[in-house]
């Protein structure tokens, strides 16, 4: 059977750390893939000028498909996320993100069983802003027809083909009457073409209270970019943290898979970060690639590992060391 190649960036922090971890784990399960492997990320600007080096994005325009681990984005100064210039260089319109609740991870809420639907490409992560004077700074929040209506469409379609019932629309159309006014609109001129999905929709501030009271009455969540930036995040807190949501950012021709939590520099080179969201964040590839069958081998090892509770990381409550929780999953496979 002929490998899928894809490409592999390493990102600075914990990244370099918890992508050993994850390619380990693919190839124990006998994932059936060839890497191009490329460092990219603070550092590589701090060697070579360049956050990416040349070849690492002509291999993603040849593989078409992406396993990025986390890029250390200063705040407030330096160069603008590495994220965003990948999702917008490459129109990866779709940054989807399901947080399950998992029985080994004991948390408040034992029956999440949601997915995000962010738009990923406009809104005000376009970055135009304007000093005004130096007291008075404004920023553009755009919002188009075409690019909420190909991200309402693709959660109605994730729905239909996923079995889920209802998608609603997250959004403050109340004061912003116009942008995500146009957003809810067209939300629900897509929603007549699945009349077998309940469509429903409410304001950003609602769903953040609702979500954490019975967030088990959502399955599909459809915003815009700032929300979804959000409110995702919001998701990962019931579950149990970042380090267990895992992401991915479609596109019509590319796919870019990656990890939701940051680069987390304070505890890089320590041994202790947790590789799980990057690793699931990988099964989404798996599945994405056609290969549903190690997806849910690794998926079987993980909960199995976490079930067990003996060699988990210090975020999940453990003592365990990257290493250690690496070894635990390989031999649940």
């Amino acid at each position: 059977m002929t490998k899928n190649t894809i490409t592999v960036f390493k990102g600075d922090g914990i990244g370099p750390e918890i992508t050993d971890a994850v390619l380990e784990i693919l190839e124990k399960a006998g994932a059936n893939l060839t890497y191009e492997i490329f460092n990219v990320g603070e550092a590589e600007y701090e060697r070579n000028g360049a956050l990416i080096p040349a070849a690492g994005l002509a291999s993603f325009e040849k593989t078409h498909v992406l396993l990025k681990s986390p890029i250390t984005t200063p705040v407030g100064k330096g160069f603008r996320s590495l994220n965003v210039t990948l999702r917008t260089k490459y129109d990866l319109y779709a940054n989807i993100r399901p947080a399950k609740s998992n029985e080994a991870v004991r948390t408040p809420f034992p029956k999440v069983d949601l997915i995000t639907f962010r738009e990923n490409t406009e809104d005000l992560y376009v970055g135009v802003e304007e000093e005004i004077d130096e007291n008075t700074m404004h920023a553009t929040k755009i919002i188009t027809r075409e690019k909420s209506e190909r991200i309402c469409r693709a959660a109605f379609r994730y729905a239909e083909a996923h079995g889920r019932k209802k998608v609603t629309c997250v959004h403050k159309a109340n004061i912003m009457k116009l942008s995500d006014g146009l957003f809810r609109s067209v939300f629900y001129e897509v929603a007549k073409e699945f009349p077998a999905i309940e469509a429903d929709d409410k304001m950003v501030d609602a769903v953040c209270m609702m979500l954490v009271m019975h967030p088990e009455n959502f399955d599909i969540l459809v915003m815009p970019n700032l929300y979804g930036d959000i409110v995702s995040d919001l998701t990962s807190g019931l579950i149990g943290g970042l380090g267990l949501l895992p992401s991915s950012n479609i596109g019509d021709r590319l796919a870019m898979f990656e990890a939701v939590h940051g680069s987390a520099p304070d505890i890089a080179g320590k041994g202790i970060a947790n590789p799980t969201a990057f690793l699931w964040s990988a099964c989404m590839m798996l599945e994405h690639l056609g290969d549903n069958e190690t997806a849910a081998r690794i998926r079987r090892a993980v909960d199995a590992t976490l079930k067990e509770a003996k060699s988990l990381t210090p975020d999940l409550g453990g003592t365990a060391t990257t290493h250690e929780y690496t070894k635990a999953i390989v031999e649940k496979l």
